[in-house]
């Protein structure tokens, strides 16, 4: 029987540990308010978070509604992006000098949001293997991750399909 840890990634070790740890803390607020100021103002909200699993809230209210009195395509996109995109920045932050970046986003909106809206992505492990890939061969690797954002009802209001790309950052160093 063969193990499932995987080669690069551990995530056992006492900082990923810590990290999963901290999602709910002020420096992930202060991130966000420096790097994705929306996802604040919209008020998303990690409900739960692992290496393999990430939870994402998108509450209804007046800051995440359109015209339609539905919530606004943006703040929808914007969850499932960060239910996809905690998991990817966890694993490369301790894998080592890796960038990543979304290359593509594939999405069916299926029914009108009009309550809270939970995304789900539990994909983790096709990050692990796509950024232990792009170290094993220095080349670029890109995977598919699918997040479903249900409503307080349980449907399925949308699906989106968002690839991530991984790649070795260039250690050259510029000359003096």
């Amino acid at each position: 029987m063969g193990s499932t840890k995987t080669k690069i990634f551990d995530p056992e070790s006492p900082q990923v540990k810590k990290d999963v740890a901290q999602i709910n803390s002020w420096r992930l607020r202060l991130y966000l308010l420096k790097n994705l100021p929306t996802a604040i103002w919209w008020g998303l909200k990690v409900q739960s978070f692992s290496p393999y699993r990430t939870v994402i809230e998108v509450p209804y209210n007046w800051k995440t509604q359109n015209p339609f009195r539905s919530i606004y395509f943006a703040a929808l996109a914007g969850a499932g992006e960060l239910s996809s995109g905690l998991m990817a920045g966890l694993i490369v932050r301790n894998t080592g000098n890796i960038s990543m970046l979304v290359t593509n986003i594939q999405v069916d909106f299926i029914k009108k949001a009009k309550s809270q809206i939970t995304f789900t992505c539990d994909e983790g492990i096709k990050i692990i293997n796509a950024v232990e890939k792009a170290i094993e061969t220095g080349e670029g690797a890109e995977v598919v991750l699918n997040a479903s954002g249900v409503n307080q009802a349980g449907e399925i209001v949308a699906r989106f399909g968002i690839t991530w790309s991984f790649k070795v950052k260039n250690s050259i160093k510029s000359p003096k």
